[in-house]
């Protein structure tokens, strides 16, 4: 399964409303960790395909969101489950630790 593009106008529908859980990547185009975290994100869209719904969102083109969720620096991945927020990880991390964190919540 390939990443989703969420918006302000598809946030709850695509996330809050899942029966999967996602994880969201807050990113900007100008941003470096977040261009280092990409290709991270990709590869966990792919691994847990089925499991897991990945969704990235620009939060210069997209201000509601990160703002209903306190985002204040970028990359953050935030984990939904049921609606809610699971766990936040702020900054680049390498790929061993984001998937222990999703793999606790799965």
């Amino acid at each position: 399964m390939s990443e989703l593009t969420l918006t302000d106008g598809n946030f709850k529908a695509e996330v809050l409303q899942s029966k999967t859980p996602v994880l969201v990547d807050f990113w900007a185009e100008w941003c470096g960790p977040c261009r280092m975290v990409a290709p991270v994100v990709e590869k966990i869209a792919k691994d847990y395909s089925g499991k897991l719904k990945v969704g990235k969102i620009n939060v210069d083109d997209n201000s509601e969101v990160p703002a209903q969720f306190g985002v204040q620096s970028i990359p953050t991945l935030i984990l939904f489950k049921d609606g809610q927020e699971a766990n936040r990880i702020i900054g680049f991390q390498p790929e061993q630790k984001l998937k222990g964190v999703i793999d606790k919540i799965l």
